[in-house]
């Protein structure tokens, strides 16, 4: 069985109402959004290819980050969590929230207690927001 690497909703909301509603949902768990990057501008600008409304939001929970960083700065390369809303259609947008559990559970992370338990608080964090956008 593989192991699934992201919460996924589907929002019965437009793409930008869905960016709205991700970010509060993620705020209520202490989470703030550091970057988004509009994958649709990038490819038009960089490739003059079209795409669909497709966002990456990088978010990060300033004391879990913390904690991690300041125990293993290696840390830092599977931070911030990244969190992905794309349009559907018209009317609904798809959410896909990254399982701390799965991107740390690799490699030399997988055997270290602190970061593990990093992982497990934030993938509570996120799962809460993942039940609160699904209502």
């Amino acid at each position: 069985m593989t192991q699934q690497i992201a919460f996924e909703v589907t929002l019965q909301a437009p793409y930008e109402q869905a960016i709205e509603k991700v970010t509060a949902a993620l705020k209520n768990e202490g989470f703030g959004i550091l970057t988004r990057i509009d994958v649709k501008a990038t490819l038009k600008e960089k490739i003059n290819a079209e795409f669909r409304p497709y966002a990456i939001l990088g978010a990060c929970n300033p004391p879990l980050a913390h904690r991690a960083l300041s125990h293993d700065a290696q840390a830092g390369l599977v931070l911030p969590c990244n969190v992905t809303v794309e349009a559907k259609d018209d009317r609904s947008s798809v959410v896909r929230i990254a399982d701390p559990d799965a991107f740390l559970n690799i490699g030399k992370f997988a055997q270290d207690p602190v970061l593990l338990g990093v992982a497990r608080e934030a993938r509570e964090k996120l799962a809460r927001a993942a039940a609160a956008l699904r209502g």
